[in-house]
């Protein structure tokens, strides 16, 4: 059946359920395991969220690869859809950076009339903060390098430069988490432990899923999904990848630096 217009219609899906489903359970598996030390539920929440991600992103694969269904249009609406998404990610990390400066730019005399707040020892801003700033920058021009071979046709340094941005973002998670066992502080720590784990914690779950977006990514390219005309899969994650360079820079700047 050939359709007269240039727009793509999606067929009934059953992952948007199902991902819904998995996502609540998860949650709920989350608080059962906060409170009785049971991971069954949450576990199951898991693996059906990672099985619905895998079959949602097949389906799209193929929708745009193979089906022709993702014309120059639909493109370009995808490109809009990106471009609001990471827009609000901007706003949920600028509520964490609200609350980061209301409270060090005037700090109340329950914390001390002090910042960093009383009995708090900060992080050193020129030791793994500065060592994964010097990652994550690194990973945005190669991650620039490799759009600019794939825009080329250059297969092999689209691969070798892909995986070198997935590299830096494995080793940067690594050295957070390290960070994390060290900390002298801890969430419950007053509103300087609250601000600073929420908004680095969001960050590194960012990071995260952006290392999965380009893992995806990867494997795609080397089974021959993207051209040089064709590779909004791999725009999308480059864009989101720059957006979590530039949210660390502020969070290096603002809370590790100047904040400590």
């Amino acid at each position: 059946m050939t359709n007269n217009h240039p727009f793509h219609l999606v067929n009934n899906s059953p992952w948007p359920l199902t991902g819904a489903l998995s996502t609540f359970t998860l949650m709920l598996g989350m608080i059962m395991w906060f409170h009785t030390y049971n991971s069954y539920l949450m576990f199951i929440g898991m693996f059906i969220t990672i099985m619905t991600m895998f079959q949602w992103w097949r389906d799209i694969s193929r929708e745009g690869t193979y089906q022709g269904l993702h014309t120059f249009i639909v493109s370009k609406g995808l490109r809009y859809g990106m471009i609001l998404f990471i827009i609000s990610e901007v706003l949920f990390f600028f509520s964490f950076f609200w609350a980061f400066f209301h409270s060090s730019l005037s700090p109340s005399i329950d914390l001390g009339a002090t910042w960093p707040p009383m009995n708090i020892n900060p992080f050193n801003p020129f030791q793994i903060p500065l060592l994964n700033t010097a990652i994550l920058l690194s990973s945005g021009i190669s991650i620039t390098w490799a759009h600019h071979s794939l825009l080329e046709n250059s297969h092999s340094q689209t691969s070798k430069s892909l995986m070198i941005t997935i590299i830096l973002g494995i080793y940067f998670s690594i050295l957070q988490a390290y960070e994390y066992i060290e900390a002298p502080f801890t969430i419950a720590d007053s509103v300087y432990g609250s601000t600073f784990f929420m908004a680095t914690g969001f960050h590194g779950l960012h990071v995260i899923i952006g290392t999965l977006f380009l893992l995806i990514c990867w494997i795609r390219l080397n089974i021959f999904h993207f051209s040089s005309s064709h590779h909004f899969g791999f725009e999308a994650a480059a864009w989101y990848w720059h957006f979590v360079d530039v949210v660390w820079l502020f969070l290096y700047i603002s809370i590790y630096w100047w904040g400590s």
